[in-house]
C-alpha cells in the first residue's frame, strides 16, 4: 500500500488542493502544487534508474525543496537521509558512506557538501537547489523538475524503511537511526490526537526538519490539512514573532533554549498573539521556573510539554495542559500507542517514586540502527527501548526525568543528575540559561561546575549563585565552581553540548 503519510498530500491535494501546505517569505506550495511537485521528483528519480529502497540524502536548511524532496522520495519508493545541513565535510563524509546515498540534494554553493562528495568511492546523482554555483554534473533542481511526467506512487510495505536520521556527529562511528512507515504514521497520528490538529491549524516552524522535532512538526501539521510557515530568524528573535503575529499562526513549537531566548528578549506583550492556541516544547528538559514565566507571558495558549526520542519517531509522553501546574515538573503520561515503565538496576518495574532507568514500547520505536546490529541489541530489548533516561513516576503515573545516565555526576559516593542542580539555579533571579557538568577531581573524581548566562541588565555574582544553592540543595549538590558566560554550546535541535562544556574556552561576560 502507498505511505500513509503521501495518502494524506494525495487527498488534501484532490480536496483542498488551493491551502496553503508550506509557506517559507514569499514563496507558497499549496497542496495541489506539493503533490505535483513531489511526484515530479519522484519520476525524475526514475529516470535515473532509481530503485526501491535508494536513499535520498538531503543537505537543505528548511525549505520548500526539502519537503518536496521527501515525499517525492516516499512516493518513488526510496528512503530519506536528511542531514545536519550546518555540519561539515568530516560529518558529511562518513554519513553519506555509511547511507550509501544513491542522491545527494544540497544548496548552491555548499563548499562542505561538495567537498564530501568529492570524497565519495563512487559519485551519486547530485541535485542542487538555488541559483549559485554548482559542481560539473550536477542536476539544477528547477531543470530536474521541468517537463517531468507525473509518477505514480510506489505500493510499500508499511513496515519497510522510510527514513534514517543520524543522531551522532562522529566521524569514527555513525548512529543512524531507522525509521519505517509504520513508525512515522504512529507517532503522527498520536500527536494529532492529542494536540487536536485540524486543517484551520498552523504553526511557524523554526526546529530543523533533519532533527526528529521539526520532522514531526511538518508532517504533524501535513498530515490534517493544515499550514506550516518556515521561519528561521533565531538569530533575530523579534522577527520570529513578528511572523506569528502577522501570519496569525494557531501554533508554535521549541526547545527550551527558544522560549529562553523569546522571554528574554522579546517584549511579547506588545505583539498580537491572540491567534496562539497551542506551543509545544520537547527537544530537553525545560526548568519549571521558564515553564511559569512562558505560561504568564503567553496565558490563552495552551502548553505542551512532551518527551521523546529519535529513536521512538519523536515523542514518548505529554502533559496535559490542564495538569501543568498540578504535575509541574513532569513530562506527563506515555502518548496514545505508548507504554512507559521505569526499571531499577534488576531489570524489575520500579516502585513510585524511585529513580530508574526509562523503557518505552510502542509502535513508534524505531527498527534499529543502520547496519548496526551490535548499537541495536544494546537498546532494543524483547520489544522494549532502552532510552538511556533516568526518572521517577509519581503515585498518578506521571513521569519525572532526572537526566541522561551518561550525564550523570559522580562526586564521591554520590550520584547527582544535572537537572536537580539546574532547576534550582534557573529559579534565581538574572539567571537567563544554566547547564551543570562534572569535572575529574583528584580526590572527589568529580565535582560540579555551573556555566550560566545572566540575563542583561542584570547582577548575578558567584556568592549569590552558592547563597541560593546552600539554601535549597544538599552539600555535594553545590557546584565548587561558576563560570558566567555570554552562551551555551547547542546543537542545532537547542540541546546544550555537555561534552563541549567539558572543555569549555567560552567567553567569560564581563
Amino acid at each position: 500500500m502507498t505511505s500513509w503519510l503521501v495518502s494524506r498530500i494525495e487527498g488534501f491535494a484532490r480536496t483542498q488542493p488551493a491551502q496553503r501546505a508550506v509557506t517559507e517569505g514569499d514563496r507558497v506550495l499549496d497542496y495541489a502544487s506539493l503533490w505535483t511537485q513531489a511526484n515530479a521528483f519522484a519520476a525524475a528519480l526514475h529516470e535515473e534508474r532509481f530503485a526501491l529502497g535508494d536513499r535520498v540524502a538531503l543537505i537543505l536548511q528548511n525549505s520548500l525543496e526539502a519537503v518536496v524532496a521527501t515525499y517525492g522520495t516516499w512516493i518513488a519508493g526510496g528512503v530519506i537521509v536528511p542531514l545536519n545541513a550546518q555540519a561539515k565535510a568530516r560529518d558529511f563524509g562518513p554519513w553519506l558512506r555509511h547511507a550509501d546515498a544513491r542522491v545527494v540534494v544540497h544548496e548552491a554553493g555548499h563548499g562542505d557538501a561538495e567537498s564530501a562528495i568529492d570524497s565519495l568511492p563512487e559519485t551519486p546523482l547530485v541535485i542542487v537547489t538555488g541559483a549559485g554555483s554548482a559542481a560539473p554534473g550536477a542536476r539544477r533542481w528547477s531543470e530536474l523538475l521541468a517537463d517531468v511526467p507525473q509518477h505514480a506512487a510506489i505500493d510499500v510495505d508499511t513496515n519497510v524503511l522510510a527514513m534514517i536520521l543520524y543522531t551522532s556527529g562522529t566521524t569514527g562511528r555513525p548512529k543512524g537511526v531507522m525509521l519505517s512507515h509504520a513508525n512515522l504514521a504512529a507517532n503522527v497520528q498520536s500527536i494529532v490526537e492529542y494536540l487536536g490538529l485540524v486543517a484551520t491549524d498552523s504553526i511557524v516552524s523554526v526546529l530543523p526538519f533533519y532533527y526528529s522535532y521539526g520532522a514531526s512538526v511538518l508532517h504533524t501539521h501535513l498530515a490534517v490539512g493544515a499550514r506550516i510557515v518556515i521561519e528561521s530568524n533565531l538569530v533575530f528573535p523579534h522577527l520570529m514573532v513578528e511572523t506569528m503575529a502577522r501570519e496569525r499562526v494557531s501554533g508554535f513549537s521549541g526547545v527550551p533554549s527558544t522560549f529562553v531566548l523569546l522571554l528574554n528578549r522579546v517584549p511579547l506583550d506588545q505583539y498580537d498573539l491572540s491567534s496562539l492556541r497551542y506551543l509545544t516544547q520537547a527537544g530537553g528538559a525545560m526548568a519549571p521556573v521558564t515553564t511559569t514565566r512562558l505560561r504568564s507571558a503567553l496565558p490563552h495558549a495552551r502548553l505542551f510539554v512532551m518527551y521523546g526520542q529519535t529513536e521512538a519517531t519523536a515523542r514518548l509522553a505529554w502533559l496535559p495542559p490542564d495538569r501543568l501546574e498540578e504535575k509541574l515538573g513532569s513530562v506527563g503520561v506515555a502518548i496514545p500507542g505508548v507504554e512507559l515503565e521505569v526499571r531499577d538496576e534488576n531489570g524489575r518495574r520500579a516502585d513510585a517514586f524511585a529513580v530508574g532507568d526509562v523503557y518505552a514500547r510502542g509502535a513508534n520505536v524505531m527498527l534499529g540502527y543502520w547496519n548496526d546490529a551490535e548499537t541495536t541489541a544494546g537498546v532494543l530489548q524483547d520489544g522494549w527501548l532502552k532510552t538511556g533516561d533516568m526518572g521517577h513516576v509519581d503515585a498518578d503515573g506521571f513521569l519525572f526525568l532526572s537526566g541522561r545516565r551518561s550525564d550523570m555526576i559522580k562526586t564521591g559516593a554520590h550520584r547527582v543528575h544535572p537537572k536537580d542542580v539546574e532547576e534550582v539555579i534557573a529559579d534565581l533571579a538574572g539567571v537567563g540559561e544554566v547547564a551543570v557538568i562534572g569535572i575529574d577531581d583528584e580526590v572527589m573524581g568529580q565535582v560540579i561546575k555551573a556555566f550560566i548566562v545572566p540575563q542583561a541588565g542584570t547582577d548575578v555574582s558567584t556568592d549569590t549563585v552558592k547563597a541560593h544553592c546552600r539554601e535549597r540543595l544538599a552539600i555535594y549538590k553545590i557546584p565548587k565552581f561558576i563560570e558566567f558566560v555570554a552562551d551555551l554550546p547547542k546543537t542545532a535541535s537547542g540541546k546544550i553540548r555537555r561534552a563541549v562544556l567539558a572543555g569549555s574556552d567560552l567567553r567569560e561576560v564581563s
